[in-house]
């Protein structure tokens, strides 16, 4: 190759000289090393964060949908999506255990296939975040104006915006002191709602007869398509668990917190998810239309008659998405700052104060209230374009994660055995099983008129990005 030409865009990255490869003692990005952020979140923080963090608000919000689809079958479709789940949370474990960093998965895939690899997962990440945190705020605004009617919803979504910016930039221990109240919240009300609902089953709770299993004798009343359906939405429900192994690198003992998070999501998953949505199909008929009007869970406690079910309901809910806003405002600026820590952003997205990336934080919040400010004013064009375009950005990390794996598995075996403390199942070919899951989504998604305009924008601005990444890597090899 002539002097001075850059060096190819190949999945790779580029072959760069020996001089350029320090990062290699700390592949997941170089800012374990002297890091200006703080180690202020606590052991229960992150057990919590792990625990709670998989009970979000589309398991609350976007099941209904998915019920009133998939039928009985739902159940399968949970089991379905939460084996692939499992699958990435295990792979994303392993590289996260080995090598934490505030980057994660973006600074995983940089070092395993290339810089504009982690270019395009971290900001493709970061655009997902920052629009969630505005329509999480919308949502939380919805239920407390339905409690105070006349109350505009844009001055409580700036309200709670105020409270968890200002939670955020004052110290990661605020952040982990929210989300382990948060989470206790969630899972305290799951937990009882489940057991509430076993009871009924069994036939056991007062007041009330067992249903036995009238309601499932249509499994699956809407064929395969209505099952497809639920599945696409018991996918995207489980957005929000690679929380963990961004908190992590802000934890007292990394490793162990993002070990117990992984080798615990199995059964948590199972229970909350999987438990949930089966104790809901045999309480409630599938095509009730409180299923979708009031949410699965209200329907469900209202079939047995527990009063003031749908007020502790929205009061759980909106729990859930203050959970999700303050989680997503610390993730946001984190990708941000850990991008930028590898020369992939702005620099001034790079300043820390008191431990905190304190600009990354403020812009992310910006950003969020812009999307909020945009579902108001251009709902019908730039608001609804911007939803599409986030519609499959999960499916897109979650391949630069499994792809991640199979190259750092093979580097860490052989130079750094030690630090596999968490190893992912059968590897390689679960990874691969798991690639494969990945690809069925979006052959499915491309199927369904609903979800392929989805597809197609994510992956316009996956492309845009991953253009720009590449781009941006040459200039960076001529340097």
């Amino acid at each position: 190759m002539p002097r001075g030409e850059p060096p190819p865009c190949t999945a790779a990255g580029p072959r760069t000289p020996r001089r350029r490869r320090r990062p290699r003692r700390t592949p997941a990005g170089g800012e374990e090393h002297g890091s200006a952020l703080s180690h202020g979140l606590k052991q229960r923080h992150l057990s919590m964060i792990a625990l709670g963090g998989v009970i979000g608000a589309g398991l609350f919000v976007g099941s209904g949908a998915g019920i009133a689809a998939a039928g009985p079958s739902i159940v399968v479709a949970y089991a379905l999506s939460g084996l692939l789940v499992m699958l990435v949370m295990r792979m994303l474990g392993e590289m996260s255990a080995a090598y934490p960093s505030s980057g994660s998965f973006s600074a995983h895939a940089e070092w395993a296939i290339g810089p504009w690899a982690g270019f395009t997962a971290g900001w493709s990440f970061w655009v997902l975040l920052c629009t969630a945190v505005g329509l999480e705020g919308i949502g939380a605004a919805k239920i407390v104006t339905g409690w105070l009617p006349g109350t505009p919803e844009w001055a409580w979504v700036a309200l709670f915006m105020v409270v968890f910016c200002g939670a955020n930039l004052a110290a990661v221990k605020n952040f982990g002191e929210f989300e382990f109240w948060f989470a206790a919240l969630k899972v305290g009300a799951i937990s009882l709602f489940l057991v509430l609902g076993v009871l009924a089953i069994a036939g056991v709770l007062p007041g009330t007869d067992s249903p036995g299993a009238s309601h499932l004798t249509e499994f699956l009343p809407n064929g395969g398509e209505g099952l497809i359906v639920g599945l696409l939405a018991s996918v995207f429900a489980y957005g929000g668990l690679e929380t963990v192994t961004i908190a992590a690198a802000e934890s007292e003992d990394p490793v162990r917190g993002v070990a117990r998070a992984v080798r615990t999501a199995m059964w948590r998953i199972a229970v909350f998810y999987i438990g949930s949505m089966a104790v809901i199909v045999t309480l409630v008929p599938w095509d009730s239309r409180a299923v979708v009007e009031t949410g699965p869970y209200v329907a469900a406690l209202d079939e047995l008659g527990i009063p003031g079910a749908g007020q502790l309901m929205n009061v759980v809910v909106l729990v859930a998405l203050l959970s999700a806003m303050n989680a997503n405002i610390y993730g946001s600026s984190r990708i941000a700052y850990s991008l930028v820590e590898r020369g992939q952003g702005p620099r001034v997205l790079a300043r820390v104060s008191g431990g905190v990336p304190r600009v990354a934080v403020l812009v992310s919040c910006v950003v969020g209230f812009g999307c909020v400010l945009l579902s108001y004013w251009r709902p019908d064009d730039v608001f609804s374009w911007l939803l599409n375009m986030i519609g499959a950005v999960i499916l897109v990390v979650w391949i630069f994660i499994a792809v991640s794996q199979l190259r750092l598995r093979r580097r860490l075996e052989r130079e750094a055995p030690k630090k596999l403390v968490v190893r992912m199942w059968a590897y390689p070919w679960l990874t691969w099983v798991a690639l494969a899951g990945m690809a069925a989504v979006f052959v499915l998604m491309a199927r369904e008129p609903g979800t392929r305009v989805q597809l197609y924008s994510t992956g316009a601005m996956t492309l845009v990005l991953a253009g720009i990444g590449c781009a941006w890597q040459r200039v960076r090899a001529r340097d």
